[in-house]
């Protein structure tokens, strides 16, 4: 049975997330902030998820947080979409606190997966996937 080639999935560029993604590929990380009641929203939408106003407006981001929680994937299972993951086994997923407050879900990169830990200084590390997908992933600061 030859082999099939199974890419791995990109997130989709919509009208709402599009400034994300520019400024990625710019090498910069922002986040939409409401300027009403002044919450972090994330994931990208046309309102702001605490108190619901459409003011909201891109911000930048320090790039800088911390490993607030972590795990090691060390083996794929599922979807014939999750086996592109495969060569990069072991890989670590983390939630990473961001220095302005917010937390992100990201990769760690830059380092075994021994060398990962809670509360460890992070900082973005840009990995293009596409000619317009830049992934904000985080490396030892």
């Amino acid at each position: 049975m030859a082999e099939v080639d199974v890419r791995k999935p990109l997130p989709a560029i919509t009208t709402e997330a599009k400034p994300f993604w520019d400024a990625a590929a710019q090498q910069k990380l922002v986040m939409q902030r409401c300027q009403d009641c002044h919450a972090w929203v994330w994931t990208p939408r046309p309102s702001c998820n605490e108190c619901g106003s459409e003011r909201i407006e891109w911000t930048p981001m320090s790039g800088k947080g911390e490993i607030y929680s972590f795990t090691v994937i060390r083996q794929v299972v599922g979807r014939a979409a999750s086996k592109a993951f495969e060569p990069d086994i072991p890989y670590v997923i983390a939630w990473v606190d961001l220095d302005e407050g917010p937390r992100l879900i990201t990769n760690i990169v830059g380092c075994s997966v021994e060398g990962v830990k809670l509360g460890m200084k992070v900082a973005v590390a840009f990995e293009q996937a596409s000619k317009d997908v830049w992934l904000p992933k985080f490396k030892p600061a």
